[in-house]
């Protein structure tokens, strides 16, 4: 049972449905953006059925692109657009974890990578476009946009992953998850800022920002926005009210933040299908206010995995 309490983004959620359910693949990642005609886009990861859910991702996702008029419209998958580079490259075997964002009318991706098909290379890099259909570009060619910390002691000395952008007045915050392997072995989340969108993020000097104290008390898969002048932060929770659904916090400034409130439920809740857990939580943003909430969820027709869409009709106070 939730211990916690439900937010009022939480009440006001409501099912839309399924949405690219691919025969012979794991669909992951369902990052929604707007283009300038109104159209929705997705870049979502995707992997062969025959590879596994549990490690297929770590060594055989490629991520690929889908459009349609409207959030609850059907979605016509144009194929794949991005991929590993194969040996040699910091993201040279899988690409996953897509976030998508329109600026200044260019396409940017946050992505993470991995060189050997493990979750120890696991890094985050950045890619733009003129369209989000592609062709993608890399930013960060040669090393990863935000790469580990050096120091075996501080919570992101293992892993960078989960990318989250806001692009916040004059900088761009660059919010992500980190596996404090090497000390407490939870996840937490960081920000690294930066003046420009390619240039380099300089970690928080409060990192993390975001941890949870307590046995098996942590969480992942973050999505930041700001509404109303307020930041929102919506993530899966691994464990500190549930294991089965989201977290909402919200915050003045975008690093300290207030208590978890409830952001979403259990993914049987909206689609009755016997699959409960959701994630990857991104919120699709119409002129500043959220309209969808789009994640990842097991199951589905063919009984892999599918993308997800909840309709938010009402966002306040949380």
């Amino acid at each position: 049972m939730l211990l916690g309490k439900r937010s009022a983004f939480c009440r006001g959620l409501t099912p839309v449905g399924r949405i690219l359910q691919l025969e012979g693949y794991y669909v992951w990642c369902c990052a929604p953006v707007y283009d300038g005609a109104g159209k929705v886009h997705v870049l979502f990861s995707r992997w062969p059925e025959e590879r596994g859910f549990l490690n297929g991702w770590l060594t055989h996702s490629e991520i690929a692109h889908a459009v349609a008029d409207s959030a609850e419209s059907p979605f016509t998958v144009t194929g794949t657009v991005f991929q590993g580079r194969g040996p040699g490259y910091w993201d040279g075997v899988t690409v996953h974890n897509p976030a998508v964002y329109r600026i200044d009318r260019r396409y940017y991706m946050f992505y993470m990578g991995n060189s050997d098909g493990t979750a120890a290379t696991q890094r985050i890099g950045l890619a733009w476009a003129e369209e989000p259909q592609g062709p993608w570009h890399r930013l960060s060619d040669q090393r990863p946009i935000l790469d580990i910390s050096a120091d075996r002691r501080a919570f992101d000395s293992y892993i960078t992953t989960n990318p989250a952008l806001l692009h916040d007045g004059g900088e761009f915050r660059l919010y992500y998850k980190a596996w404090d392997r090497y000390n407490d072995g939870k996840r937490k989340m960081g920000l690294a800022v930066s003046r420009e969108i390619g240039g380099e993020y300089v970690k928080h000097p409060e990192n993390p920002i975001v941890r949870f104290r307590g046995p098996g008390r942590q969480v992942e898969d973050t999505c930041v926005f700001k509404a109303g002048g307020r930041y929102y932060m919506l993530m899966r929770d691994m464990g500190v009210y549930s294991r089965r659904s989201g977290l909402l916090m919200e915050s003045a400034d975008g690093i300290h933040w207030g208590r978890p409130l409830i952001g979403y439920e259990k993914a049987d809740h909206y689609f009755h299908d016997g699959n409960n857990r959701f994630e990857r939580p991104q919120v699709l943003l119409r002129d500043g206010k959220p309209e969808y909430l789009f994640l990842a969820v097991q199951g589905g027709k063919y009984g892999t995995s599918s993308g997800g869409v909840l309709k938010i009709h009402e966002f306040g106070e949380v």
